[in-house]
């Protein structure tokens, strides 16, 4: 699944209250006592039956379908957020229901003729009808006391995504990733059921309650929200396994890598760079920083690191230049990075990173999670949480030089790999530093490591002959004395 299509639409709960409304009492156990009683029951997958006209919908058309902005939750009240509901249709065919609690009373918000405005491309017949829901966006004064700016949304199965102050929507997070790459096809879990707290009028977050239904699991997640310079999202899960999960992603983030410096022999493309992220980064539990720069494979990729829980990873965006990229439309340059930080015991497992194959930069190719070491057995509640900061970099203390490009091509005599990384952070000088490199297999010479004038940091370079190896997991650091003065860099050669 790919972007959640930037769309125009805006709901004040006061529009909306003279529909039939549901309402039940609500309490902090509400959403977990749900997802236990369904667990306790086959799975039924939800859909928009009996509305073939929003399920055929062309993605031009469900853009035609916009939001009354006049029908905004909270919007004529004294709230320091505004939620707009987001209409089913297109590729959004799981209707959802959103309740807003206030008072410990939770009372649905239903769809309503007029909620929603028709362009001139959507097809008459949806006139005069209550059009379900597929999600919400949120939004609050981050720039302006003036305008009310868009930081989140949630739609489509159990995606979100969100940005700080001044970046722009790129990578997703996921509720749960469950066989992502596996043989049996991946199970997309989805969120069928909202609740939001009404938040008090100087409040500088806001909470969310998600119900998490698939046929292997049902969930129950607590989201608490408070945007600004960088947005922080505090995540409770309880799921409820109706099968033993032995192939789950937990805090799973899902982006986009087309290309970028690195390699170019598959692209024709104008610009020099496309891509929602260009790196995970990860702590190890000892502190090691690793950077993994990410790659458009010709076949499908999995790595694993660490086999302990990370004091945190994400999918990072470190080209800020319009520069980098020469496109005056998408503006990558501006998009967010999410870094994850386990808030509870993780235990043992590791961080996966998927890479999967594409020429489309309209499709979402590259997927990181934790996967739990042990099985997640069936039949009882099981308890994990997170934190999720949504940025232009993670903030991380300990300066240490950071891996900026990274280039390789063949030798002259095409027998060896040349792979050129250039480092910003580790000062200008090379005095003191040296290099600390190895590969799994085959033989690395020629390791130099100079000035670089033009990026004001330093350039390592190295040759790799993997004689008959198909694949080399390379590693390489900067080290002044015995001490790290750089992050890890990582890299996987294929033959391919």
């Amino acid at each position: 699944m790919r972007r959640y299509w930037a769309l125009s639409l805006a709901v004040t709960f006061s529009c909306v209250a003279g529909a039939a409304a549901t309402q039940q009492a609500f309490t902090a156990n509400t959403v977990i006592e749900a997802a236990g009683r369904a667990a306790a029951n086959p799975w039924a997958p939800k859909n928009l039956d009996g509305s073939p006209t929003l399920q055929q919908l062309t993605y031009n058309q469900y853009r035609d379908i916009r939001f009354n902005a006049a029908a905004g939750i909270w919007r004529n009240e004294r709230v320091p957020f505004r939620v707009e509901l987001l209409p089913a249709g297109f590729i959004f065919k799981i209707p959802v229901k959103v309740s807003i609690v206030e008072n410990r009373i939770a009372r649905s918000v239903p769809g309503a003729p007029g909620m929603f405005s028709l362009g001139p491309l959507v097809s008459k017949q949806l006139a005069n009808q209550s059009l379900p829901h597929s999600g919400f966006r949120m939004r609050t004064r981050l720039s302006s006391r003036s305008v009310w700016d868009e930081f989140l949304v949630f739609q489509g199965a159990s995606y979100f995504r969100a940005i700080d102050k001044d970046g722009a929507y790129g990578l997703s997070a996921r509720g749960l990733a469950i066989r992502t790459a596996h043989a049996m096809g991946e199970e997309f879990p989805a969120f069928t059921e909202f609740w939001i707290e009404r938040p008090a009028t100087n409040a500088a977050g806001i909470v969310v309650h998600a119900l998490l239904d698939s046929e292997s699991t049902t969930g129950a997640y607590r989201f608490s929200i408070t945007p600004g310079s960088e947005t922080i999202i505090d995540i409770g899960v309880t799921l409820f396994p109706r099968t033993a999960l032995d192939h789950v992603g937990i805090a799973p983030l899902t982006s986009m890598f087309l290309f970028d410096e690195s390699e170019r022999t598959r692209i024709d493309d104008f610009r020099d760079e496309v891509h929602d992220s260009d790196g995970l980064q990860i702590v190890l539990a000892s502190g090691e920083r690793i950077w993994r720069p990410l790659r458009n494979p010709r076949q499908l990729q999995v790595s694993s690191f660490t086999s302990e829980a990370p004091k945190g990873f994400g999918l990072i965006q470190r080209s800020r230049r319009a520069s980098d990229y020469h496109d005056l439309e998408a503006h990558y340059e501006d998009r967010a990075s999410a870094w994850i930080e386990p808030t509870s015991q993780w235990g043992e497992g590791s961080v996966q990173l998927v890479e999967i194959p594409t020429d489309n930069e309209a499709n979402d190719n590259i997927v990181a999670f934790w996967r739990p070491k042990h099985v997640i057995p069936a039949g009882k509640a099981w308890h994990t949480s997170y934190r999720i900061r949504w940025n232009s970099q993670p903030k991380l203390t300990l300066a240490l030089g950071k891996a900026t490009a990274t280039r390789t091509g063949p030798t002259l005599d095409g027998k060896r790999r040349i792979f050129v990384i250039d480092f910003s952070g580790t000062g200008r000088s090379i005095e003191g530093l040296k290099l600390d490199a190895g590969t799994s297999t085959g033989k690395l010479s020629n390791l130099v490591l100079q000035p670089n004038p033009i990026t004001k940091g330093v350039r390592a370079s190295f040759e790799l002959d993997p004689g008959d190896a198909e694949v080399a997991e390379l590693r390489l650091r900067v080290l002044r004395g015995n001490r790290p003065a750089s992050e890890t860099w990582l890299y996987r050669w294929t033959a391919s």
